[in-house]
């Protein structure tokens, strides 16, 4: 990952650690994996190989036309943008493959989707949506 990936994730592992804490639960009432999914829930960018320019750029497009459309796009760019936009399918298969805990599996595979879609326990997931800040 990326430098500013890696502070990010760091950052986001962190401050859900936080807000549970500051909720109340114990770090044994979280479930196991649950700062592996604040570490790595962006994982899945690595296989975009696009740096910062082509991310906003990835991200724009996606919000103008819609992130299918801009996922069907041929040629170099095209294809890196279409693996930036899938980061949270691509980053749930590296993880899954690499052996990591389900929890950590699932949040990068739903940390996009809105909460009435999420699988994981809702509180749970809400301290990680809050410190993703996105």
């Amino acid at each position: 990952m990326s430098a500013p990936d890696r502070r990010h994730g760091i950052g986001v592992a962190r401050d859900a650690l936080r807000l549970a804490l500051e909720d109340g639960l114990s770090e044994s009432e979280l479930p196991p994996g649950f700062a592996a999914a604040g570490l790595l829930h962006d994982v899945g960018k690595v296989r975009s190989r696009l740096g910062t320019f082509g991310r906003v750029l990835a991200t724009v497009l996606a919000i103008g036309f819609g992130r299918s459309r801009a996922c069907r796009w041929q040629g170099r760019f095209g294809s890196e943008v279409a693996k930036y936009l899938a980061h949270d399918r691509i980053g749930a298969e590296l993880l899954e493959a690499s052996g990591s805990d389900q929890f950590t599996v699932r949040w990068a595979r739903e940390h996009h989707l809105p909460a009435e879609a999420w699988q994981l326990d809702r509180v749970i997931a809400s301290y990680l949506k809050e410190a993703d800040g996105d």
